[in-house]
């Protein structure tokens, strides 16, 4: 697969009737592997082994409705109160992280009303926090850690 600007970790895969496939740590079954599910296997490992974020907070192609379509944000970290916290859509390497890409999380995200959201093709990655009082949101120079995240919202 592609190298990415994410710490390596010991990827399970598998080839299954042809497909390979690697293994989610949340939906615990194996996936087909796809340049974006690459991106998202190793970003889900590093937001738990290097950020701290509880896995069992976590949860990957979660649906979501608007109107009478229904679409999948990539991953979503709830809080302890099981709110939607921060929203993450993923994208393959190969694909620009241009305004379209930040349109569409916008878009899921007038349905969750997120804290964070955050952007990536394993490449580059670009983090915000929502201002909803003023309606503005800032880009953040890191992801966030674990604790941060819990210090802004309880």
């Amino acid at each position: 697969m592609f190298a990415l600007n994410l710490p390596p970790y010991d990827t399970r895969l598998k080839t299954q009737n042809g497909q390979q496939k690697i293994f989610d740590v949340l939906r615990k079954k194996y996936v087909v592997l796809t340049p974006e599910e690459w991106v998202r296997q190793h970003f889900v490992h590093y937001l738990i082994r290097h950020k701290h974020y509880p896995a069992s907070l976590l949860s990957n192609e979660v649906t979501l409705h608007i109107g009478e379509k229904s679409v999948r944000a990539d991953t979503i970290l709830y809080n302890r109160n099981l709110k939607p916290t921060v929203l993450i859509e993923y994208k393959a390497p190969n694909i620009k992280l241009s305004q379209k890409v930040f349109d569409q999380i916008s878009t899921y995200n007038l349905l969750l009303h997120v804290d964070y959201l955050i952007v990536s093709n394993g490449l580059e990655t670009y983090a915000c926090k929502m201002n909803y009082e003023e309606q503005s949101y800032y880009f953040l120079e890191a992801i966030p850690d674990y604790e941060n995240i819990l210090q802004n919202n309880g």
